[in-house]
């Protein structure tokens, strides 16, 4: 194949996984690239029972067909023991209907963003020797995404020298992560960017940020030095703490009129697009988000992740001077004394956004569906 010329039409396509915001909203990205490209191409996902694609890709108007796959218990001894039982079952049943569903559907290629639904999908793909593309969004490969990746056709990555995790795949191409178009439409520090969370621009803003999910370490660090925010007259905060801690928190801040929080950002163009400093964990889609805009930020990564890819995410930014990293051990000390310091020496801010936006690749998604035009059967 020609990489430089070839380019197929693309009319029926498979993309599996999620789990969690960082899987769905790439795979969401480059679905909309695909339909923006190609009005009339039938794009089908599948994903896990119970997960939050359930209800998030069908509400960004894309059907969904969904395997009851479960995640392997991260404990150790009889708790892992007993959950291999149910785990081998379930995998078992995901794979023959998987099976099933790509036999009939025959797409033209299956695109794997990671998650519990990913393997068996594109297991179920190698069988019927249809194209695979596997898009890895962490600096640490994950675990699904080395086992199908042995006989894709090609994997995405967003970080350089991913060729230790993926020795057996003939391509390995820098894309970059997917990140939403809006975000890079939206003008920087625009009024209207203000006025959607009733901000005033003559403050600085702080931008927090747990995840789709919310962080409860984070949460905990914000709430136990929220006097030090709240009584700093240029600092206005903007907190998303996640639905289930909202109401928890709600009551403790509502007294305190430059912290707005909320369970969660729908508006995250506009809440970029006034942020001066963000502390995030440090989830891939994130980072590829921080970097695509240039923002500097202060990374909590989650201790509570597979092969603890977040911290291997944020040292990656951390060693070219496009953030701060606060460990979860310590985020109740050090975290809001960090950032109050970092917005009291705006020069710092501004290198490490500069530092930031010289890793980004605002252009991933479109380069992500380039790779699946290229590999995917006419």
């Amino acid at each position: 194949m020609d990489k430089e010329t070839a380019s197929t039409e693309l009319y029926r396509v498979i993309i599996s996984g999620g789990g969690t915001g960082g899987h769905i909203f790439p795979a969401l990205s480059i679905a909309d690239e695909i339909r923006r490209r190609f009005p009339k191409c039938d794009i089908q996902f599948v994903g896990a029972e119970g997960r939050a694609e359930a209800k998030r890709v069908p509400a960004a108007g894309y059907p969904i067909h969904l395997l009851p796959v479960r995640g392997l218990s991260s404990g150790g001894g009889l708790k892992r023991l007993f959950s291999l039982i149910p785990f081998t079952t379930q995998l078992y049943k995901s794979t023959k209907q998987a099976q099933d569903f790509v036999h009939h559907f025959d797409p033209q290629v299956v695109v794997g963003v990671g998650g519990y639904a990913s393997a068996p999908t594109l297991i179920a793909a190698n069988h019927f020797g249809i194209p695979v593309v596997v898009q890895e969004q962490n600096s640490y490969a994950g675990k699904a995404n080395k086992l199908v990746a042995k006989k894709a056709k090609c994997v995405c990555t967003a970080y350089p020298h991913m060729r230790r995790f993926f020795p057996d795949t003939p391509e390995i191409v820098l894309t970059g992560n997917p990140i939403r178009h809006s975000l890079l439409e939206t003008e920087r520090k625009s009024r209207a960017a203000y006025a959607t969370f009733d901000l005033s621009p003559d403050k600085k803003t702080l931008l927090i940020l747990g995840g789709s999910l919310g962080a409860g370490t984070i949460n905990k660090s914000i709430l136990e030095s929220i006097a030090q925010l709240a009584y700093r007259e240029d600092l206005q905060v903007i907190w998303q703490c996640g639905e289930s801690h909202y109401g928890g928190l709600e009551r403790q801040v509502r007294d305190f009129d430059s912290i707005h929080l909320m369970p969660f950002i729908s508006e995250m163009d506009h809440a970029y697009a006034i942020a001066d400093l963000v502390i995030s964990r440090a989830g891939a889609g994130t980072i590829s988000e921080l970097t695509a805009l240039g923002l500097p930020a202060i990374l909590v990564p989650s201790p509570n992740v597979a092969e603890d890819h977040q911290t291997h995410n944020a040292q990656s930014l951390v060693d070219r001077g496009a953030a701060l990293m606060v460990p979860d051990s310590k985020a109740g000390t050090d975290l809001v004394p960090t950032a109050l310091d970092m917005l009291s020496h705006p020069e710092q801010c501004e290198r490490m956004a500069t530092a930031a936006k010289e890793l980004g690749l605002p252009d991933a998604t479109q380069r992500i569906v380039d790779e699946i035009q290229r590999y995917a059967r006419p």
